[in-house]
């Protein structure tokens, strides 16, 4: 699968407003350091089928995916933010949702600038995109 994710294209993000986040071809979540929620576009909340006005403001690991509270996720994210010289990295991931588990494409990116890492969600299973 070709990734839509470009770390070069989307590292300004900090630059835009939120509301260009719709226009993302992933899901692209974005949250504090301490996993509180600040951005959720439309492409995740129809991927994990979230309202995303519930989920602003929540902690992603604790009260939204509690899936991703493992090692695998937290724990590497956790690792990732304490690397300076670092400024993305993608691994695959599998979301096992009430309606269907998803196999995905998870890319941290930290945000220039901020306390701010953006989570980039792709599908890489063979279902379409929501």
């Amino acid at each position: 699968m070709t990734s839509k994710f470009d770390p070069e294209k989307v590292w300004r993000m900090a630059e835009i407003s939120f509301d260009q986040l719709d226009d993302m071809p992933f899901g692209a979540i974005v949250v504090e350091y301490d996993g509180t929620i600040v951005a959720y576009n439309q492409y995740e909340a129809r991927l994990a089928r979230k309202d995303r006005d519930l989920v602003i403001g929540k902690n992603f690991f604790r009260d939204v995916a509690p899936c991703t509270a493992v090692q695998a996720f937290e724990g590497r994210m956790r690792i990732f933010l304490t690397t300076k010289e670092i400024v993305s990295e993608g691994f695959d991931y599998f979301f096992p949702f009430a309606h269907g588990s998803v196999d995905v494409t998870i890319t941290f990116l930290k945000l220039a600038a901020t306390k701010q890492l953006l989570i980039a969600v792709e599908r890489t299973d063979s279902v379409p995109a929501p």
